[in-house]
This record gives C-alpha cells, sequence and structure tokens, in this order.
C-alpha cells in the first residue's frame, strides 16, 4: 500500500510536468531535517541565496532537530544544531541534570565545489557534526542538476549518512583502513579527522519538484542510512524512501511534513531572512540643501553657531570644532550617528559650503573617536560646488575627495567648537544567555545596568557601571567540581556565585586614550576590569589607513575578583596572572566582507596558546563570526569540551531604531564555561574603536 502510495505521487509529478510552459520558477532551495539545504534526511549540492538565515525545527517521535543555518559565502553553508534526543536523559544523575533529555550539539559545513553548467550538475563535498559527539557524524559528495521543475540530486555518504553500506567505499581500493569506522574514542566538543571517508558507504539521492502552484513543492528520497546504531535505540526502518512537503507561507517561513523509514511523520517549519537585504528604515533628519550663502573671511559668531549646532544634529559629529587657516577649512567631531561616516561627511560639506569663507579652496573633515582622530577626509571646494550645483548630463566629473591620515592643525587663524559634555549615563535592560548546558538547556540574566562616563581631560575617561539581578536560573549551574587532574584555576566557573549577588559593581575603571600618529593608538587603563577580574594594562595598535591589516598587543596584570565578598565584589582573592595578546588582523581582497583575528598570548588560567577568531560582515552591518582557542591545557584538565569555542551575531541598532546610531548588540553562544582559553573581558578595544581607519566594515 506505501509503495503504491510512493509511485503514485511520482507518476503525478511527472504527469503534471510534461503540462511544462505553466510551471512558476522555483522559489529557492528549502532546508532539510537537519539544517542546511537538503532533502529531508540528505543533503543536496544547492546553497541557499548569499547571506540567507534560516531557524530550523523538526520534530518526530525520537528527535527535535533545532537549527541556524547561514549562507556565510556564495560557495560556503554554515549549520549549527541542537538535536534533543528524546528517549535518553541528559545524564543518570538526577541531582545534576533533573529530568532533562540528552541534548546534542554540532556543527556542519558544506562547500560547493563548482556551479551547475548547461550539461554538468552542480558539485558539493560537506562534513556533519564537525566538533561535536560524532552521534550524527557523516562527510559526503552530492551532485543536483535541475531539469524543468524537477531538481535531481545523487550523492555518496560515510558515516551516517552511509550506514546502509549499499555501495563498496571507494576508497578502500586506496588502503584496507578506509574499510572501517570506530567512534568508539570520539569526545563531545573535539574536531576528529582520522576517521573521515572511513567505513561503509552509501550512495543517496532524491528529487525536488515545484508544483504549477508555486507555494507547494515535494520531495522523494533514498537515503543510506539504516538506523542500527541510533543513539535514541535501534529504529525500525520498514523504507529507504522518504516523501515530503514543503508549504511556503510567505516569503520568511517555511513549514515541513514528511513520512520517513515507512513509519515515521516528522513536521517542522523553517524561519528565513537575508542578511544582505536588510535596510534600516528610520526617520532622518533632511540632507542640507546646497544654498551658498559666501561669507566674508572672518565669520560671523551667529553664522558659526547655526554651523556647529547642524554639524551635531544633522551630521552627527559630537564636539564639533570648525578651523581656518590658510586656503583650509577643518570641521572635527566625533561621529556617532551614521554607521556609513561618508554620510556624515557628505552633511557635513554642504553645511560648510553654504557658509564658506571667501578664499577657502579646500575643506578637510576629521572624524574621531574618544579623542583620538581617525581619518581626515579632503575635498576641493571647487569640485564639490561643481557637484552641488548639478553637472550637464553627460560631462559628469568625478569629486575630487581622499581620505587621509588625521590632519589637524596645529595652531590656527580662527576656531570655534561646542563644549564637550564631561558627563553621560545610561541605564539599559541586560539579557545574558546561554544555550545547552547539561543543567539546564537554557540559562538566563536577566537585570538593569546603569552606566556613567566622566571625561577628567580631553584624554582622560572614567567609566562603570552597576548591575542589579532582576532575575536568573543560574542556580542550575553545577560545574562546582573541575576534573580531579586539574591544575587549572577556576577563573570562569565560579560564574554561579559571581551572577547571584542581587547589586555589583560591574565595572569600574580609568582609560587615557591617545593617538601616537602615523597609525599608531594606545590606550591605558586600571580599575575594575570587568565582572571577575581587575587590574591594570595598556594596549597599543598599528592600523594603516585604508588597509587591510593591522596588529596590536595588549599586556596586562589582574587579580580575580572575591565574588564572597558583602561589598559587592570590590575585593580580591589572592589569585592573581599576567595575561596579554599579539593580535593580526586580515581582510582578505579574495573574501569580502571577512575579518580574520589571529591572537597568541597568555590567557587568565595561565595557560598560553592562541585564538582564531573569523567573521563575516554583511551588507546590512550584521556581522556573524566564530572563534577556537587551544592552549597547552590537555583535553583532560579542560574537561568537557576540550577547548574554549563559540560563535556571536553582531547587530546594528539602526535596523530596528527610530533614529540613525552607531549602537550595537552583541548575541553570543559559548557551549560550555569552562576554565582553559578564557581571555580577559576588556570594556574598550582599539581595533573596534578605530573601525573608520577602513572604509568597508561598517
Amino acid at each position: 500500500m506505501k509503495k503504491r502510495y510512493l509511485y503514485s505521487l511520482l507518476a503525478l509529478a511527472v504527469s503534471s510536468a510534461c503540462q511544462a510552459e505553466s510551471y512558476p520558477a522555483p522559489i529557492g532551495p528549502s532546508q532539510s531535517d537537519f539544517g542546511g539545504v537538503g532533502l529531508l534526511q540528505t543533503p543536496t549540492a544547492r546553497m541557499a541565496r548569499d547571506g540567507e538565515f534560516s531557524v530550523n525545527y523538526r520534530d518526530n517521535d525520537q528527535y527535535r532537530f533545532y537549527s541556524a543555518s547561514v549562507q556565510l559565502m556564495p560557495w560556503l553553508e554554515t549549520t549549527l544544531r541542537y538535536t534533543d534526543v528524546r528517549t535518553r536523559k541528559y545524564s543518570n544523575v538526577d541531582s545534576f541534570s533533573g529530568d532533562q533529555t540528552y541534548k546534542d550539539k554540532s556543527f556542519d559545513v558544506k562547500l560547493r565545489l563548482w556551479e551547475e553548467g548547461y550539461w554538468t550538475p552542480q558539485v558539493a563535498v560537506g562534513i556533519r557534526d564537525l566538533g561535536g559527539t560524532g552521534l550524527f557524524d557523516s562527510e559526503y559528495l552530492v551532485a543536483s542538476k535541475a531539469w524543468g521543475p524537477f531538481d535531481f540530486s545523487l550523492g555518496i555518504g560515510w558515516g551516517y549518512l552511509g550506514t546502509a553500506g549499499n555501495v563498496t567505499n571507494p576508497f578502500c581500493s586506496y588502503s584496507d583502513k578506509y574499510c572501517y569506522r570506530d567512534n568508539s574514542n570520539k569526545k563531545a566538543g573535539s574536531f576528529e579527522f582520522g576517521d573521515m571517508f572511513h567505513g561503509p558507504a552509501s550512495i543517496f539521492g532524491g528529487i525536488e519538484y515545484q508544483t504549477p502552484w508555486q507555494p507547494l513543492r515535494l520531495k522523494l528520497e533514498y537515503e543510506g542510512n539504516d538506523y542500527s546504531g541510533d543513539y535514541a535505540g535501534r529504529l525500525e526502518q520498514r523504507s529507504n524512501f522518504n516523501v515530503g512537503a514543503i508549504y511556503r507561507v510567505t516569503d520568511w517561513a517555511d513549514v515541513n511534513v514528511s513520512y520517513e523509514r515507512g513509519n515515521t511523520f516528522m513536521f517542522g517549519f523553517t524561519l528565513r531572512t537575508n542578511f544582505n537585504d536588510l535596510k534600516s528604515h528610520y526617520a532622518d533628519n533632511r540632507k542640507p540643501e546646497y544654498r551658498p550663502q559666501p561669507q566674508d573671511k572672518i565669520l560671523q559668531h551667529s553664522v558659526v553657531g547655526n554651523q556647529l549646532t547642524q554639524l551635531k544634529y544633522n551630521a552627527g559629529l559630537t564636539n564639533p570644532q570648525i578651523q581656518t587657516k590658510g586656503d583650509t577649512l577643518y570641521v572635527t567631531g566625533d561621529q556617532v550617528k551614521y554607521r556609513d561616516s561618508r554620510e556624515g561627511i557628505d552633511r557635513a560639506n554642504r553645511i560648510v559650503m553654504n557658509d564658506l569663507p571667501e578664499g577657502i579652496n579646500k575643506i578637510r573633515v576629521t572624524e574621531s573617536r574618544v579623542a583620538m582622530p581617525q581619518v581626515t577626509t579632503e575635498t576641493d571646494v571647487d569640485s564639490l560646488r561643481h557637484h552641488l550645483e548639478g553637472e550637464p548630463l553627460g560631462h559628469e566629473t568625478p569629486l575630487a575627495q581622499r581620505r587621509v591620515d588625521p590632519v589637524v592643525p596645529d595652531s590656527t587663524e580662527q576656531g570655534w567648537y561646542l563644549d564637550k559634555p564631561r558627563f553621560s549615563y545610561s541605564i539599559d535592560p541586560v539579557l545574558s544567555q546561554s544555550f545547552g548546558g547539561a543543567e539546564s538547556f537554557y540559562m538566563y540574566q536577566l537585570g538593569i545596568r546603569g552606566s556613567a562616563d566622566l571625561w577628567l581631560t580631553d584624554h582622560l575617561l572614567t567609566s562603570g557601571s552597576l548591575f542589579a539581578n532582576i532575575k536568573n536560573n543560574y542556580d542550575k549551574f553545577n560545574y562546582t567540581s573541575p576534573p580531579s587532574d586539574t591544575h587549572l584555576p577556576r577563573v570562569r566557573t565560579h560564574v554561579r556565585e559571581y551572577v547571584q549577588n542581587d547589586v555589583y559593581v560591574n565595572d569600574l575603571q580609568a582609560n587615557y586614550f591617545q593617538y601616537l600618529g602615523k597609525g599608531w593608538y594606545g590606550q591605558a587603563y586600571a580599575g575594575y576590569l570587568e565582572t571577575m577580574f581587575g587590574g591594570a594594562g595598556a594596549e597599543v595598535l598599528y592600523r594603516p589607513l585604508d588597509s587591510n591589516w593591522a596588529v596590536g598587543l595588549n599586556a596586562n596584570y589582574v587579580k580575580q575578583r572575591d565574588w564572597r565578598s558583602s561589598q559587592d565584589m570590590m575585593k580580591f582573592t589572592d589569585y592573581s596572572v599576567k595575561t596579554g595578546h599579539l593580535t593580526a588582523y586580515w581582510t582578505p581582497p579574495f573574501a569580502d566582507g571577512v575579518l580574520v583575528k589571529a591572537s597568541v598570548g597568555q590567557y587568565l588560567a595561565g595557560d598560553k596558546g592562541g585564538t582564531l577568531d573569523i567573521s563575516k560582515h554583511f551588507d546590512s552591518g550584521i556581522v556573524v563570526g566564530g572563534y577556537a582557542t587551544i592552549t597547552n591545557v590537555s583535553s583532560e584538565e579542560y574537561g568537557e569540551g576540550e577547548f574554549t569555542k563559540g560563535v556571536y551575531v553582531s547587530v546594528p541598532l539602526d535596523l530596528f531604531s527610530s533614529g540613525a546610531t552607531r549602537s550595537r548588540a552583541l548575541v553570543g553562544w559559548q557551549p560550555l564555561t569552562r576554565d582553559g582559553g578564557q581571555m580577559l573581558g576588556r570594556k574598550f578595544e582599539l581595533y573596534s574603536m578605530t573601525s573608520d581607519r577602513n572604509i568597508n566594515f561598517r
């Protein structure tokens, strides 16, 4: 009966396809049960559109799959997944994890080897469960080819995708060792490459069919897994064929239903957006209209006062200054409004052009950040005037404008400024979260943070924040007994004790910032630097203007704050450490929007090693990144996870705010809190504070 159902479904699809010209174009690839573009249980060679981000949920009797997939590059798909194994508890110790079912975390990656041609298919290679527990670890090579409303896929898989062993592993002909696969020693969080492409192999494949009714697509697949070794228990499989349907409710949502293994229903949904397509829709002041009223060589106070006000509120330059020297007019200020500072430059130029003093041939606008000049944009007045007045069609000329290292005159003939506010404060809600812990899948801390800044001089800033707990569930964090053979001091795993204080000083420090010239920046700081550590340190950064590389060095001496202190953790324990890192920053010219950060040095627990952080900057300003830290701590000493790793998303708030802003929200995920590979959480970092030095990353 079930076979007749499958054959009828396929026959219906083929007969419908014969009515060729009535078919709408396919609406794009869809997500698989595991997350990532695919059919149901198996992947395809297709890729989502560059920048697509999807959140996926699938549910059946044995598993719940929660996944997030990001198309980082047109040729690179990444997927982070949690699997809830409904038939098993997290541990046999109820006092540790209670009734929580087992959660398996894993990371997948798929690379496109080449795109589809007229005769040739698209081909991709991928790895499932990279760095996970190995419950679903697989490798595969797959090809996809479209024909009208059909998209055919055929691949070969190893590991979980190949347990049926319906073909001989082709690598066995090279060496007998490829005929066997042993996952018994695989540890959670480790990267194991020795068994890749080993063991039984299976052919898999299928068809995705776009029906004449565009929201509906149908799927038929043949899989190579026999479910004999599933962690949920040996699962009965009556058929290797799976069928499913996907219905697009709207541009950003799909619902899915499938019948798999000949005996199991799966259902779920996908929510999606595209990080390249998101736009800001805030209401903004109009750009100043060009209405020139040339002034004498000496500007009137009333004119300058209006210009300074417009520079602050229209161009986004706080602490604005206007100076003149010879044939040059200088504008200086901190850009706090526009992520793309070119918008602020354009507005500033319009403002000063309307009341330009006689004899001025050049305008230099210098953007600063915390009293450190970043870049000067130099514009030729005659060229700018032609652009503002409009040029005849076909006779347009490029604007004579260039970016140079900061130019601030030592002495001027005229100078005006608005007084710099010395004190500012804010009160913000804060939600800290973590997912996937053994004690509780979701841990959180909700509170209120009050922050204040006081400038003592133009370069010396004192800042601090007070945190008040509203609610958290870190009382469930039971990592109170590290491995017996570890010698690591507990630099992070006292988190439960820290966050249980009702009110505490989160940070309180003094910072001195200085531009050292020729691309060099520096800062020195001292005080309570973060929730768990206080001390003193310094950082220097060399960042050539508009270069694709930079290098920085920070060095710190810190002591651990005493979580047992009844005075808001203002005391210290006996533990102290010297920590610091040499960091190289690189934006590869062949990978648009990618930033690579590589750091080496000593961490808070005294361990030594390196951190690799790779992030992708999308057109909307959203940044998605991941990092991994490996030190001289053994996997046994480190504990579960073996080394520090995590992912993060940085979101510009002007995508949601009612006005332009440079503020960002950071959402991070670190699967486990351990003591190895932990960096000091410094409040200010020179590379992010000098973002205007590179016009491509905002």
